[in-house]
């Protein structure tokens, strides 16, 4: 039965919002009356949901989802719970619907139950909001939904979404210390240069003697710091612009890639990270029943590194020509090898989906232990640099002074 969202009077002259599931709009404002509530408004809760959408476009085009990454990864794993359990899609999502702590969320919801009961599949009507659901999600439930295993689809979605938050928090974490190390570093540097320093050139200004050469060196720092530092940061700024405009030409973009995957510590890490999201969705769509070559295609769009994913629109073309997969991959050496061996296996065995989760598997690890063993390298290199730096800004503001007590002597 088709659900509209409503706007009503009350007895009291409160006014009151909300949905109501009836036949037609005509049906909804007699249910209403009956309630003795004057209807306002009445419009089916596709239209009010558009209608809500497109007077926010313009003003809030860059506010936040309504699911996040670990919601979206909830709110999965509940449905799959509910689903899994005997109870009928329709009723699953009016469940959901009336838990969501969030109004937000309360509305997506019910737009989707609404959908579904209108007749829609649930899979076009998670593709109706493609900024909450990706292509990937949306190709997955679908394969779902068409075999009859709902229930077991939306398990293997949610564990997707929980290992892929699972390495991004990791890499995160991996990172974080460096970062917060070097920010520091850098702002007490800035101070030092910009603030100890010349203080030095204010003192001994009248002692008429040539100042050690490293105290002159930092004088001369901190006067091109002072002098042109904000001209330096306009010009990094700039430089970043120019960049990120670069980035989005696609010819730069995929160069771009290519180099940073040369690298050589951050290049393979790049190519792992890439290469397990790349085997653990395809091993998701071909578990569910999602044939290769769509599968191959939705998988190619998760990779972020476009020189990779130019390679496997290229393996999707071998494949397409009758060459097996492992083969294809194998031709393209900016895939890891670990990952052509098991498909290879998998095709051996018939056992393709087994076989790519455990390379997903066995690569997540891989950059996970070598981000550690990166950040483990970076967190002393960073304090001994930093040190360093430190210490020659101490020497320069000492040297001056042991100068001066070898004069008074």
């Amino acid at each position: 039965m088709p659900a509209y969202a409503f706007e009503a009077l009350d007895a009291l002259g409160h006014t009151r919002k909300g949905q109501v599931e009836a036949d037609s709009a005509k049906s909804a404002r007699s249910l209403l009356r009956a309630q003795t509530l004057v209807p306002l408004r009445v419009e089916p809760l596709q239209a009010e949901a558009a209608r809500a959408s497109g007077l926010a476009a313009r003003r809030v085009r860059f506010a936040r989802r309504v699911f996040s990454a670990a919601q979206l990864t909830i709110w999965t794993r509940q449905l799959a719970g509910l689903v899994s359990a005997g109870l009928p899609l329709e009723r699953a999502l009016a469940s959901l619907g009336e838990e969501a702590e969030d109004p937000a969320q309360g509305r997506l919801v019910g737009t989707l139950r609404a959908e579904v009961n209108g007749g829609s599949t649930f899979a076009k009507a998670l593709g109706q909001h493609p900024r909450e659901f990706s292509a990937i999600y949306i190709a997955v439930i679908g394969a779902g939904e068409q075999s009859g295993h709902l229930g077991l689809v939306l398990e293997r979605l949610a564990d997707d979404l929980e290992e892929r938050m699972a390495l991004r928090a990791r890499l995160i974490g991996a990172a974080l210390y460096p970062l917060i190390v070097t920010l520091v570093a850098i702002a007490i540097v800035i101070f030092l240069v910009t603030y100890v320093v010349p203080q030095v050139a204010t003192v001994f200004a009248g002692s008429h003697r040539t100042l050690p050469w490293l105290t002159r060196a930092m004088l001369g720092l901190s006067s091109a710091v002072r002098s042109h530092g904000g001209l330096a940061l306009l010009l990094l700024g700039g430089c970043a612009l120019a960049l990120r405009y670069l980035l989005t030409q696609s010819t730069f973009r995929q160069a771009f890639d290519a180099a940073w995957l040369e690298l050589p510590l951050l290049g393979r890490l790049a190519r792992g990270y890439n290469a397990a999201r790349f085997a653990n969705t395809l091993a998701m769509l071909t578990a569910a029943g999602v044939p290769i070559l769509k599968a191959l295609l939705a998988a190619a769009g998760t990779l972020n590194n476009q020189a990779m994913r130019a390679d496997a629109m290229e393996a999707i073309v071998l494949v397409r020509e009758g060459t097996p997969l492992a083969a294809a991959l194998g031709r393209k050496k900016r895939f890891p090898g670990l990952l052509a061996m098991f498909a290879r296996l998998g095709e051996q065995t018939g056992q393709l989906p087994l076989m790519l989760g455990r390379a997903a598997q066995q690569l997540s690890t891989e950059v996970q232990r070598r981000a550690l063993h990166l950040a483990t390298l970076l967190e002393p290199l960073l304090i001994v640099s930093m040190g360093a730096v430190v210490m020659l800004i101490v020497l320069a503001v000492l040297l001056p002074i042991i100068q001066l007590n070898q004069w008074v002597r």
